[in-house]
């Protein structure tokens, strides 16, 4: 498990092990901020999980922190299912950047049900789809689920756009 502790190599996993604590305190800060209103008597508020994952990332950071400085480093990935020797597939990855660039500008005013099905929509068909009628029934079943499923299930409104007061 453990390989040749590099300088390098050594730095930038305590980097990591640095970033991750730096994380735990910013969690610890913006817990410490949250204003209970209701009963104080109460052992388990609001503040109680926030405080447990700032003390778990930064615990964990002490420990990784210790691990690397022991000599016990992280082994590299193989890219086992990545052809590293392969250049990059514009002509995949321009169409799915363009579609998310699209969902962006029209999530406001087009709304999430009209952005999300051509988001769907224009996925599929970048990575290789060609069943036009079923991918876009499927990305407008997708869109109009996860409409309602944020509003029904979790009480979010994500934005209706052009369509408001028909959703």
């Amino acid at each position: 498990m453990s390989q040749v502790a590099t300088p390098a190599k050594k730095r930038v996993e305590l980097l990591f092990a640095a970033f991750l604590f730096l994380i735990g305190v910013l969690v610890l800060v913006d817990a410490s901020q949250i204003h209970v209103t209701y009963s104080q008597a109460d052992p388990v508020g609001p503040k109680t999980v926030p405080y447990l994952v700032a003390g778990l990332l930064m615990a964990s950071a002490i420990a990784l922190g210790v691990t690397v400085l022991r000599g016990n480093l992280a082994e590299g990935d193989e890219g086992e299912d990545v052809d590293l020797g392969q250049p990059t597939d514009w002509k995949t990855l321009l169409p799915l950047v363009g579609v998310f660039v699209l969902n962006i500008v029209l999530i406001n005013w087009a709304g999430w049900v009209i952005s999300g099905t051509l988001l769907f929509f224009g996925s599929v068909l970048a990575l290789g789809g060609r069943r036009y009628v079923l991918t876009f029934l499927i990305s407008l079943l997708l869109a109009v689920g996860s409409f309602y499923g944020f509003y029904l299930g979790l009480g979010i409104k994500l934005p209706a756009g052009i369509l408001q007061g028909v959703l």
